[in-house]
């Protein structure tokens, strides 16, 4: 069995590029715990290399766009990739994002040097730039073949050839293994191999000996004799579901009506899988081209109303390049639809989502409500608080639509050093008002640059004079923090939680423009 590899060099730059819809050829970096994970071609011409800190990096490159890491995001736009080559050769397994191999298909393109022509024409025309392809009696042999290829080139190694096109490679191609082919590649070096040849010019026994069942695997790789087998994936099943409109509609409400029969048979196609979509990209096409689209996220998962409703929201609002905009007046939009398609883009299994032993009707009758005076004010008019992390009491609030899915918030686990410790605040002024904070000299209280407190707190007024002044009965603090000095931030601040006569605590914020009433303890 002969063995074709695609490999697509820096995958994970290449997606999170594309998500944040940066420029392919800005020098960029994925990040895994502070650390440079995958970085492009640019970057490395800037002297950025995996393993090196965030801080060696962006000395190296201050220009470097750094990404995070997110191997679901990988998958998922490597997932066209998979159905490109699907399409030419079934059978593809995807060793991870950036990597497949598939059964060389050379007698049907003629040679497999054809097969290969024929693949990566198919995969550049479909936007992916750098692809490299290797062919050989094995996988091992086969990605190696593919990383000595060119950009949109391949490499033909062939039949009985592998041991001969291995020996010349360095030892460091086996660092591809994770940590135990980075500890066997140094330990190999420290021998004095520097090549695979001399790897596979050792006794076999003697290499079992010394380095256990995996330096034995990876010996008989280095001889070509790589018994490593992949196994092809199942094609995903289509879970599209679209409508069409002869004559095109220009009435939000008569495509909204229209549509809740596909809405409803793509819920229904779902269920017969055993599947939930809890993310959905709703398109709408004019003219042939698709004018309107957006992915929707829901907490729990669509049903048919809750598509419905999406399909009316994102026609009354602005869409991609402005060609679509509806007219809430008339309730029409001004470039006839002529289709909506309803796309899952995350999918998840039923059981996950089961409902409570008592059912969930309160939580539908909500939902059903909030919908409607969503239908009414507009879908972003009508928002819920989450909890993310920050330092501040404001800065750990966020708004997000009703019926979506937080997302892009800071983690709340982190440790935040300078946040204030619980129980939190009940009330969070949107608009800090203006106070005072005395000591026993009736000189204002500060925090000096090194966080240490110039009085003792005896008394302080609340908004700008309105309340009277008050003993402190009690207090706490500072937490300072200093928030933004890289880009020239407001200076050092302080928090500080006080108790008043009345026994209503308040937590102040000392900053280089004066005392802050931020949050009350009512």
């Amino acid at each position: 069995m002969r063995v074709l590899v695609v490999w697509c060099p820096d995958w994970s730059v290449v997606a999170a590029l594309e998500e944040a819809e940066e420029s392919p050829r800005s020098p960029a970096a994925v990040l895994s715990a502070n650390v440079v994970e995958v970085c492009n071609g640019p970057a490395r011409d800037e002297g950025v290399r995996r393993g090196q800190r965030r801080r060696d990096a962006q000395a190296r490159c201050p220009e470097l766009v750094l990404l995070p890491a997110n191997p679901d995001r990988d998958a998922r736009a490597f997932e066209p990739v998979l159905s490109t080559v699907e399409d030419l050769r079934p059978g593809v397994a995807a060793l991870r994002p950036g990597l497949l191999a598939v059964r060389a298909p050379g007698s049907w393109y003629g040679t497999e040097s054809d097969a290969a022509a024929t693949v990566c024409q198919a995969l550049v025309e479909s936007g992916v730039w750098d692809v490299r392809l290797g062919i050989a009696d094995d996988l091992f042999t086969a990605e190696q073949a593919a990383r000595t290829a060119g950009v949109q080139s391949w490499e033909v190694v062939p039949e009985g050839a592998s041991a001969s096109f291995l020996r010349g490679l360095p030892v460091h191609v086996l660092q591809g293994e994770g940590q135990q082919g980075r500890d066997l590649v140094s330990l190999l070096q420290r021998l004095g191999l520097r090549t695979l040849g001399d790897l596979a010019d050792l006794p076999g026994d003697a290499v079992e000996h010394r380095l256990g069942a995996h330096g034995a695997a990876v010996w008989r790789r280095a001889r070509g004799q790589d018994a490593a087998l992949f196994a092809a994936r199942t094609p995903p099943p289509e879970l599209d579901a679209e409508v069409a409109f002869e004559p095109p509609l220009d009435s939000v409400e008569a495509i909204t009506f229209s549509a809740r029969t596909t809405a409803e048979r793509f819920v229904a196609q779902l269920a017969r899988h055993q599947l939930v979509a809890t993310g959905v990209r709703v398109e709408a096409e004019s003219d042939g081209a698709v004018c309107s689209s957006r992915t929707w996220l829901h907490p729990r998962h669509f049903g048919a109303r809750d598509l419905v409703d999406r399909v009316h929201w994102q026609l009354q609002s602005a869409t991609v390049g402005g060609s679509l905009r509806a007219r809430k007046d008339s309730g029409t939009v001004r470039a006839p639809i002529d289709r909506v398609r309803f796309v899952p883009e995350v999918v998840e299994p039923a059981a996950a989502h089961g409902e409570a032993l008592w059912g969930a009707a309160s939580d539908d009758l909500v939902e059903r409500g909030v919908a409607r005076v969503q239908g009414m004010v507009g879908f972003d008019a009508v928002r819920r608080p989450v909890l993310q992390g920050g330092r501040s009491p404001a800065a750990r609030q966020a708004l997000v639509p009703w019926g979506e899915r937080a997302v892009d918030l800071r983690p709340v686990e982190r440790p935040w050093p300078g946040r204030v410790p619980g129980p939190a605040p009940v009330r969070v002024f949107a608009t800090p008002p203006a106070a005072e904070v005395l000591d026993d000299a009736g000189r204002t209280v500060a925090v000096t640059d090194r966080g240490a407190v110039t009085g003792e707190p005896r008394r302080f007024r609340l908004g700008g004079g309105v309340l009277p002044w008050q003993p402190v009965t009690a207090w706490a603090g500072p937490w300072p923090t200093d928030e933004g000095w890289w880009s020239g931030g407001a200076g050092l601040t302080a928090r500080f939680q006080v108790v008043g006569a009345d026994g209503r605590a308040w937590l102040l914020v000392c900053s280089p423009e004066g005392w802050t009433l931020e949050a009350g303890y009512d």
